[in-house]
């Protein structure tokens, strides 16, 4: 067994590993890297390795840093199965797509407004074809099954407890009458969050590829999380001005409406206008409400029983564009959820600049806020921004609400890992190197294994 990482080496975003076993090539999850402008040019960056060589992929979650690149690989000659868990398969109908038009307006706007000679002759990442060829090429596995997806292959998704759909990999690889298990976590959710279930346990592995965006800190306790948007709640309604949560369209809109409805008194909702302001979080919406299997036990209640979760009348979604600006008209009592979620496009940017400069209104982040994006310019104090080419003076208070992460922090990954039995070698994945360092120390000094951080193309190989 061979395992090969190209992807979420140096950074969070941009997952993407090899297996080489029992004859076959397996791509662990195909993501787009996100950050700054330099960041984001690598996804135009050859693969490192002949795309119609990969036999399958199997992807961890929807989030397009795990999945963007899936459209990418089928356009470069990938004609494989793309496993992933049932709600996965329907969350990237939404985001493959989504993100292919986004690719397609950004290559027509460097067109119109060139910055160098190549601009003239911009052509997207990929296209809404390509995306649609790809999407045709899933298939859908539910938690708990094993599947052998090839001879000497078998592949088991468990619940992360992410986002809707998130699963941990196992893999079994064999030859002959020797076997390896391979554990991936993509991304880990936390314990005792709203909606999704917690992490499940895997209690074997051979080799564990571990995340670590979280992996030096630990969120808020979920209780202060809260006690601490009610308090920000009733300050913002105080000041007179409204509140602008930018949020990734998958998992936080839905945890914040969830939130928001449950707390709908204590946080005196009612005195609020709430808008869903972004297309892709409304479908999402509709793909976790058609998903009830997948919640925990005190969302299920209310998903069998509608009526006993406050409904939130004052709830509005906004799908087109021109509902989308008339939320500019109002100057006081709008709660605004709106991607992206790390202020890097979309009509979260719109929003920011009718209100970053007004010191009534709030900035509530709520997610993780990658290097080279305006969200972690913003959650890093800067006073002055630029958006679509213009400086703007930030006088909003600006929040971070780490509590509501859908990642989980050190302490849940470290729960996490300490439920393998015997002693796993683990390679640390997508984090920041500071996180990865100190969550790799982490690993050694408290759970005493073996454990690695990979270099961009590092290759390991285990006997089976």
């Amino acid at each position: 067994m061979d395992i090969a990482f190209y992807g979420a080496t140096e950074r969070v975003t941009g997952s993407c590993h090899i297996v080489h076993a029992a004859g076959r090539t397996l791509l662990l999850d195909c993501g787009l890297v996100q950050g700054s402008d330099a960041d984001e040019a690598l996804n135009r960056k050859p693969f490192p390795f002949d795309a119609s060589s990969i036999d399958a992929v199997i992807l961890s979650h929807a989030h397009i840093d795990h999945s963007g690149r899936i459209p990418l690989l089928v356009r470069q000659g990938f004609k494989g199965p793309v496993y992933a868990q049932h709600a996965t398969r329907d969350l990237c109908s939404v985001l493959l797509l989504d993100s292919a038009v986004l690719s397609e307006r950004d290559a027509l706007y460097r067109q119109k407004h060139p910055h160098s000679a190549s601009d003239y002759h911009a052509e997207p990442l990929y296209s809404r074809d390509d995306a649609v060829l790809a999407l045709n090429l899933f298939q859908g596995f539910s938690y708990g099954e094993q599947h052998e997806i090839f001879p000497g292959v078998t592949v088991r998704f468990q619940d992360a407890g992410h986002i809707l759909g998130s699963a941990l990999v196992e893999l079994w690889l064999q030859e002959g009458e020797r076997e390896k298990k391979l554990v991936f976590s993509g991304d880990l959710g936390q314990y005792g969050s709203p909606v999704l279930n917690d992490p499940e346990t895997i209690e074997s592995a051979d080799v564990v590829l571990i995340e670590s965006t979280y992996g030096d800190r630990v969120h808020r306790k979920m209780e202060e999380t809260i006690a601490e948007i009610g308090e920000l709640i009733s300050v913002a309604g105080r000041d007179g001005g409204n509140i602008v949560i930018p949020a990734f369209a998958v998992g936080r809109s839905q945890e914040l409406l969830y939130l928001f409805a449950e707390h709908y008194e204590a946080w005196g909702m009612k005195n609020w206008q709430v808008f869903l302001d972004s297309p892709m979080a409304i479908e999402a919406s509709g793909i976790y409400w058609n998903h009830p299997e997948l919640f925990d036990a005190e969302a299920s209640v209310y998903r069998n029983n509608p009526v006993s979760l406050p409904p939130l009348h004052n709830l509005h979604f906004t799908p087109r564009v021109e509902q989308s600006q008339a939320i500019n008209s109002i100057h006081s009592g709008a709660i605004i959820i709106a991607g992206s979620g790390m202020c890097n496009g979309g009509r979260i940017l719109h929003h920011l600049k009718h209100t970053i400069h007004r010191p009534e209104c709030h900035i509530l982040f709520t997610g993780y806020q990658a290097d080279g994006t305006l969200g972690r310019t913003l959650v890093d104090g800067a006073r002055e921004v630029y958006m679509h080419g213009r400086k703007y003076t930030v006088e909003a208070h600006v929040h971070t609400i780490g509590g509501l992460s859908a990642h989980g922090d050190r302490d849940d990954m470290l729960r996490w890992a300490s439920g393998f039995s015997g002693s796993p070698e683990f390679f640390v994945v997508h984090g920041d190197p500071p996180a990865k360092t100190s969550f790799c120390d982490l690993l050694r000094e408290r759970l005493g294994v073996r454990a690695g951080i990979p270099a961009p193309g590092d290759s390991y190989s285990f006997t089976l």
